[in-house]
């Protein structure tokens, strides 16, 4: 069992940044970040393999978030720049499930989720 818990979301004007933090509890293999907006699907937007650092972006995010670990304290961050409107949502972290192909971009490839955390960046 793996608990999520993620902190650093807010509100943000159009252009800024804002970084993200999930603490996990357990052993993770690979670690996923996902977005709901109002009346839409979740989304996903960013992977990290723990072993090596691989990492993989949706293209609506490529060049603009960063997601990286602390192998120390155990969190992975998702760093947002430069950030639109159109990026307002819920952001989930979650955990894949260990067999899981790699990069894993369904919601159904991942065994546990954090609460989430509202990011709203206004125009």
């Amino acid at each position: 069992q793996v608990q999520l818990v993620e902190s650093g979301g807010g509100l943000v004007q159009a252009g800024g940044s804002l970084r993200l933090s999930c603490a996990a509890s357990g052993r993770t293999f690979t670690m996923g970040w996902f977005r709901q907006a109002p009346g839409k699907e979740r989304e996903f937007v960013a992977a990290l393999r723990w072993s090596g650092g691989r990492t993989y972006y949706s293209d609506s995010v490529l060049g603009r978030f960063t997601i990286s670990r602390d192998n120390v304290r155990n969190t992975v961050a998702l760093q947002m720049n430069s950030l639109k409107p159109e990026d307002t949502a819920v952001y989930y972290c979650a955990v894949a499930s260990p067999a899981t192909n790699w990069p894993p971009t369904l919601r159904s490839e991942y065994a546990y989720w954090g609460q989430g955390t509202q990011v709203t960046v206004s125009s």
